[in-house]
């Protein structure tokens, strides 16, 4: 896709690209002038079904589940090879599909899409089994693939999430059908394009576009022929995907939202905590599930610390995200940006003090897209609906503490438990709160740096499951139990 061109999105089901089966499409638009990039085909339930039943046979009929590992890691290997090859064209697009900054896509979120394939492809063909001998007893387990898996993924970091569902499940032998988000379609069909060219046998991954609840989604979460649910998205959507699971007793593995907490004590290196502090709150827009939304501060340290750290967040670049030293694009679009808005205002009427920002961005070059600025809100306590609901934006809300276990008992009195974030030079502290602190990911002096070895996902209502590493074998694969008795 050119800067000028706007695509025509359809569903791949099978070896097919299709229309809707209603003939009735929606349009993505880009966040930060609201031109047109492509009309997209709007999926119905018969379109997710027939996406299901090309999974389904593919799986019971064709030759992926039959590889062996390092054949399907070769073939991933070649499709990660095709995204590197097309890493521009995939990060320009997502820019504009989402509004993320063209820095951010082409030097993070596009290389994790090719890493994720990598790893898990290497994974599956380096991965032992276990085996317990016992006299003339052998007892073993094997990792056949659950079957099909309905991947559902959100806007915010649309391809990277995609493929950390795909490549797993792909690896390890399902067939897949992904449902990228409405407001984010361009980047998962020119995926399934690269991976088609690249050797993935037809069927194993469909794509269907369109919106949730009873449209496209529906099938996807209680049809019987899926075996496994991945999704990636709100709480309270996450809440509809596990009770239409449940009809079938699918399993599901589900991120859900975060209302995550930076705790900066007295020790901390302000060189290193400020950034730190910044990244984890304002990058990807503030619309990150991880992001430290949070601010807690040792009162010793709060006002020199909020100095600095308002002081550099004057300093980020809003503005054009395909600009290269912009650090926040618009958000994804109005009624988002309606949301974060109406959570300030809120603020403001809960006591808060908006030290900057607060207002949409309507300047010369911004006043078509969806721009927000940096909020930092002081004057609140935890308690405040500010301070505990997600807001999924760039708002930051500042909390002062005296003591280690307030800042601990502040920190995990929230219904959410996806991530914390420790800015600290007292060893032995750090390893305490990491130990204490309900959260599925506990950075400490840093931010966002991911081993995928490592399980990832929630507690709370921020999610159910873990994926990652031997995680993701163990909800892609049905674990089997054989034990043999062996002639003396």
């Amino acid at each position: 896709m050119t800067a000028v061109e706007a695509q025509q999105v359809r569903h791949l089901i099978g070896k097919d690209w299709v229309e809707a089966s209603s003939g009735q499409t929606f349009e993505s638009r880009d966040p930060h002038d609201g031109s047109l990039l492509g009309t997209v085909a709007r999926g119905t339930s018969a379109d997710g079904e027939a996406a299901i039943a090309a999974a389904r046979q593919a799986f019971d009929e064709g030759p992926w589940p039959r590889m062996a590992p390092k054949e399907r890691r070769t073939i991933l290997h070649a499709v990660a090879d095709a995204v590197d090859a097309h890493r521009d064209e995939l990060a320009m697009t997502e820019t504009r599909d989402g509004g993320k900054t063209i820095t951010q896509s082409l030097h993070a979120e596009i290389p994790r899409v090719a890493l994720n394939l990598r790893f898990f492809g290497d994974y599956v063909a380096m991965a032992a089994n276990e085996a317990y001998p016992d006299g003339d007893l052998l007892s073993y387990t094997l990792y056949p693939p659950a079957g099909v898996v309905s991947a559902i993924s959100p806007w915010n970091a649309p391809l990277m999430l995609a493929t950390w569902k795909i490549a797993p499940a792909l690896a390890f032998g399902n067939t897949a059908v992904l449902k990228p988000a409405p407001q984010t379609p361009l980047t998962a069909a020119r995926f399934a394009e690269l991976a088609l060219e690249a050797g993935l046998p037809e069927g194993v991954l469909n794509v269907v576009q369109g919106f949730g609840g009873d449209e496209v989604a529906g099938p996807l979460t209680a049809d019987p022929r899926v075996d496994r649910v991945t999704f990636t998205g709100s709480s309270a959507t996450g809440t509809k995907v596990m009770a239409a699971a449940a009809a079938n007793l699918t399993p599901v593995s589900a991120e859900l939202g975060g209302k995550s907490a930076t705790i900066v004590f007295d020790d901390a290196d302000l060189d290193v905590a400020v950034p730190i502090a910044l990244r984890a709150v304002f990058a990807g827009n503030g619309q990150v599930c991880l992001a430290g939304t949070r601010l807690l501060v040792q009162n010793g340290i709060r006002e020199a610390f909020l100095e600095r750290f308002t002081a550099e967040a004057r300093k980020l670049k809003v503005g054009d995200p395909k600009e290269a030293d912009t650090f926040m694009g618009p958000l994804i679009e109005q009624q988002h940006l309606d949301k974060v808005h109406g959570y300030v205002d809120l603020a403001r009427s809960e006591g808060g003090e908006i030290v900057i920002g607060g207002e949409r961005l309507s300047s010369p070059g911004l006043a078509d897209g969806f721009y927000y600025p940096p909020t930092i809100i002081t004057g609140l306590n935890n308690q405040a609906r500010t301070a505990r609901e997600e807001i999924f934006g760039p708002v930051e809300t500042v909390i002062g503490f005296d003591t280690e276990d307030e800042a601990l008992s502040i920190t995990n009195d929230s219904p959410y438990g996806l991530a914390g974030i420790l800015l600290t030079q007292n060893l032995d502290r750090a390893h305490r709160l990491a130990a204490h602190w309900k959260a599925g990911t506990v950075w400490i002096n840093c931010f966002f740096e991911r081993d995928l070895r490592l399980p990832f996902g929630g507690e709370g209502v921020s999610g159910v499951g873990r994926e990652g590493g031997h995680y993701s074998r163990d909800f892609f694969t049905e674990p089997r139990a054989v034990t043999m008795r062996l002639r003396g």
